[in-house]
């Protein structure tokens, strides 16, 4: 096979989740701070440096009262999580396949577990690499090179999968196979194609041909 261990982004990439971040984003910008901010700016930066990151372009001076409040708004939408339409198949396919998956995401391990208490997935991965792991976050390879490191891989033999820009960035910095994906909603296709990954992809199944 191409790719024996493939990595997964996880909001908007396995898990359908962009509405709820969204929904959450304008709560924090609305509520907190009395603003109507443009969807695609408060989406920006999701999927990169983490919750910290986001609302810190929102209010520098208000970081932590944004994070409680997003955090009590969101956590509780998780009980509506579904996956990305066919990503489930796909996965049991892959891992039929003999590959060895792994998540590597900007979300905290504690609000993977809630999505994961909802979709009942995460016995198809080896590793997960929850955003509080790492000192330093996507673009930075070093989420990725911890998930290869503990599953003992070299960053030639792996793949790494996700919507975002700065997936995309993370896995070519790593030394990963890029692939980015189109059905996640939170980035517009351009901001993907800006940075030239290897394989764009626009339905899961696509993702059995060019792993």
């Amino acid at each position: 096979m191409r790719f024996p261990v493939v990595l997964f982004d996880l909001d908007g990439t396995v898990i359908d989740s962009g509405a709820i971040i969204l929904a959450s984003m304008r709560h924090v910008a609305k509520e907190v701070l009395g603003l109507d901010v443009p969807d695609e700016e408060l989406m920006a930066a999701v999927g990169g440096p983490g919750l910290e990151a986001q609302m810190h372009a929102l209010s520098p001076d208000r970081v932590e009262e944004l994070i409680t409040a997003y955090r009590a708004h969101n956590e509780p939408l998780h009980d509506e999580l579904v996956c990305c339409a066919g990503m489930d198949e796909v996965l049991v396919q892959l891992k039929d396949e003999g590959r060895r998956l792994g998540i590597v995401t900007a979300k905290r391990r504690q609000t993977v577990e809630l999505a994961f208490a909802r979709i009942p997935i995460e016995h198809l991965f080896e590793t997960v690499v929850g955003g509080d792991e790492t000192k330093k976050h996507k673009p930075d390879p070093e989420p990725l090179l911890l998930a290869l490191d503990r599953l003992g891989a070299a960053p030639a033999d792996g793949a790494y999968v996700g919507d975002a820009p700065f997936d995309i960035l993370a896995a070519k910095a790593a030394g990963l196979y890029s692939v980015g994906v189109t059905w996640g909603g939170i980035h517009a296709r351009e901001r993907l194609t800006a940075e030239e990954p290897e394989a764009l992809v626009d339905t899961p199944e696509e993702l059995l041909a060019v792993l």
